[in-house]
């Protein structure tokens, strides 16, 4: 995957508020959180985003196709989708039904169709056809979250910011570091406990790991590094031999 060396200015909106002393979390807790994350780091080194692309609009446009969807079948979908769509005025002028049938196989491909073409038009016409690099500026585009935005701030711009999908919201509730099934809460609390420059790779990472070993169903703790650092360990496979034969390898 290529990926472009964006622009690494700092987006007065990419990072979530920043918390008063009476808000700040526990010592031990902001510990037990960078010791994750660095143990993480020494587990999945190539952690990176699974979409692949080659310009912050092929991102942005993945990331949309991504929503119940896998990379694995996004990726198959876009390098069609990218070549029939070079840019912003091409999605700004796609035939509604070429479009989603497109897209189809990644699922809810009609309001997708819609989200594209409404970014096309946004993008054309607010930003001179180029995706960009503010979190406002991201969200305001039609079918555009703050999940969406932060991969684009992240990956596309070098600006971090934390991506909070299912794996990242599930992981962060099992090690303790949220209670809050509110994503924008979770963003902003997972922010206090890693360091800004991290914020980006770390998603990548807990993705990782809640793709390839903490499961929704049944995680393999009996395989899981980080146990010592789990307040959950032991709610999945403890055998390590069992928990051996879950783990996925990507």
């Amino acid at each position: 995957m290529t990926r472009p060396q964006g622009s690494r200015q700092t987006s007065r909106t990419t990072a979530t508020a920043a918390q008063t002393p009476q808000e700040r979390p526990p010592v031990a807790l902001v510990r037990r959180a960078r010791r994750t994350n660095r143990r993480l780091a020494e587990v999945y080194p190539d952690a990176r985003c699974e979409l692949d692309f080659t310009t912050p609009l092929e991102l942005l446009v993945a990331t949309v196709l991504s929503a119940q969807c896998t990379d694995k079948r996004v990726n198959q979908v876009t390098p069609a989708l990218f070549a029939r769509f070079p840019d912003a005025q091409a999605y700004a002028q796609a035939d509604p039904s070429e479009l989603e049938e497109m897209i189809r196989p990644t699922g809810f491909f009609r309001p997708k169709a819609r989200s594209l073409s409404g970014i096309g038009v946004a993008l054309v016409e607010r930003h001179d056809g180029q995706v960009p690099s503010t979190l406002d500026e991201l969200v305001a585009l039609p079918g555009v979250g703050r999940k969406t935005a932060n991969v684009v701030l992240g990956d596309a711009f070098g600006i971090p910011g934390i991506t909070v999908d299912t794996h990242v919201g599930r992981l962060v509730r099992r090690w303790g570091w949220t209670t809050s099934d509110d994503p924008v809460v979770v963003e902003r609390e997972v922010a206090a406990l890693v360091e800004r420059p991290e914020w980006t790779l770390f998603s990548h990472r807990v993705i990782f790991h809640g793709r390839r070993v903490c499961f929704a169903r049944r995680p393999a703790c009996g395989a899981c590094p980080i146990t010592d650092l789990c307040p959950s360990a032991g709610i999945g496979e403890s055998d390590p031999v069992a928990a051996a034969a879950l783990v996925k390898t990507s």
